[in-house]
């Protein structure tokens, strides 16, 4: 085991002695490096630690932030700061001015579009980084700067390729989730992700915390299609690390501004699971097959209601059939493929999933007749064989010819 370079220390979020570990106006004390715009990556110094930390409009919480940094990072192993930020306020101006007292590297990647929202900033940020360890913590303060040497300093104590900090370890709290709901819905995300993912998920108390420590080696950046703000759990279901160590925390206040959580973050959230949850072939097949189940749902109800606007039945059969296919066609696209999409446009799309829907129709009735006067089969196990051979079919053309890319051009021009 090798030793610790961030042994443990009696630091809070301000120095116990009055004056930071760091002290800027040290003539022998590192200089402090302007803020660059990144347009290349960073010189992470290897051995070093690199803090990602996202940004949203934190204007008022990033100069407290690198202060009590300043107060809290030891000076070895060396450490730099990479904000990636999506903000459309003077955020990244105020981390330049801020920057001016610290006495690690700061820097700024600043994108025009926020792609993959929280998450897409830090796998940003990953593939920026060529440290050994890599800390992801938020901007508001509600993660303890203090903590950052304590993550890498248990990693590197118990040989983890992953430290969370957790509030549901004894002497971690959520004290600083705003109200009853906000605690409940955390505690039900948990609860949720937990026993989606139980293999994945064994060992981390907290999956919905965003403050952990990585090493740079366990993480491949390629793998990772964050969507929303969890990207811990987006890390643990997609990249596997082998050892896992956790350290309590207490969540605490927001420092200032309000949260960015949002229903319209849930939906996100629950599109995330459902997309991490069918990353396998057999687990997409039985959610298609799932999804298909429910299209009886809008099928039904515009039977109903185009036969009783006077529509004659087998017209109304074929144009309610359509409703099935608009309802499967949205929910497969969100839920199922919603990182293949870009591969063709929306319309392309639309027009083979329900070539292949109607054609499902078409082929039933032959197979069903094959395995009834060929086979010698009864009808009704005839029909069942008919529905699993052309579900699976379908499954198969799908993937192949309406969500699989056409070439090398349509895996890097993005569509609508």
């Amino acid at each position: 085991m090798s030793e610790d370079p961030w042994p443990p220390r009696a630091l809070d979020d301000r120095a116990l002695d009055g004056r930071a570990p760091h002290d800027p106006h040290d003539p022998e004390a590192p200089q402090a490096r302007k803020v660059p715009e990144l347009d290349a990556p960073p010189t992470s110094a290897p051995g070093g630690v690199t803090l990602i930390i996202p940004t949203f409009n934190e204007a008022d919480n990033v100069g407290e932030l690198l202060r009590r940094l300043t107060a809290s990072l030891p000076a070895d192993p060396p450490c730099e700061v990479l904000f990636v930020d999506d903000s459309t306020d003077d955020t990244p101006t105020v981390i330049e001015k801020a920057a001016a007292d610290c006495p690690f590297p700061v820097a700024v990647l600043h994108r025009e579009r926020a792609v993959g929202g929280l998450g897409g900033a830090v796998v940003e940020g990953i593939t920026r980084a060529d440290s050994d360890w890599i800390v992801v913590m938020d901007a508001d303060l509600q993660h303890p700067p203090h903590l950052v040497p304590e993550l890498v300093g248990e990693g590197t104590r118990t040989g983890a390729d992953l430290v969370v900090a957790s509030r549901y370890l004894p002497g971690g709290s959520r004290a600083g989730l705003a109200g009853g709901y906000r605690v409940a819905v955390s505690r039900a995300a948990t609860w949720l992700t937990k026993g989606l993912f139980p293999r994945a998920l064994r060992g981390i108390s907290d999956p919905m915390s965003g403050f952990f420590a990585m090493r740079r080696g366990a993480v491949t950046a390629e793998a990772l299609r964050p969507l929303g703000y969890k990207i811990l759990l987006e890390l643990a279901v997609r990249c596997r690390p082998k050892r896992i160590a956790e350290v309590p925390f207490v969540f605490q206040d927001r420092h200032a501004g309000a949260s960015k959580s949002t229903p319209r973050e849930g939906l996100r959230f629950l599109t995330h699971l459902a997309a991490l949850r069918t990353a396998t072939p057999l687990a997409r097949m039985i959610g298609f097959g799932l999804i298909g189940l429910t299209g009886f749902v809008p099928n039904l109800a515009a039977l109903w209601l185009l036969t009783h606007a006077g529509v004659q039945y087998l017209a109304a059969e074929v144009l309610a059939n359509q409703a099935g296919v608009l309802w499967n066609f949205l929910l497969i696209e969100t839920l199922l493929f919603r990182d293949r999409r870009r591969h063709r446009h929306w319309a392309d799309r639309l027009g083979r999933f329900a070539l292949l829907a109607n054609a499902d129709l078409l082929l039933r009735i032959p197979l069903i007749a094959l395995f009834v006067g060929r086979l010698g089969m009864d009808v009704l196990p005839a029909t069942a064989l008919a529905l699993v051979t052309t579900f699976v079919l379908r499954f198969v053309a799908t993937e192949a010819l309406v969500y699989l890319p056409r070439g090398p051009r349509a895996a890097t021009t993005p569509r609508s």
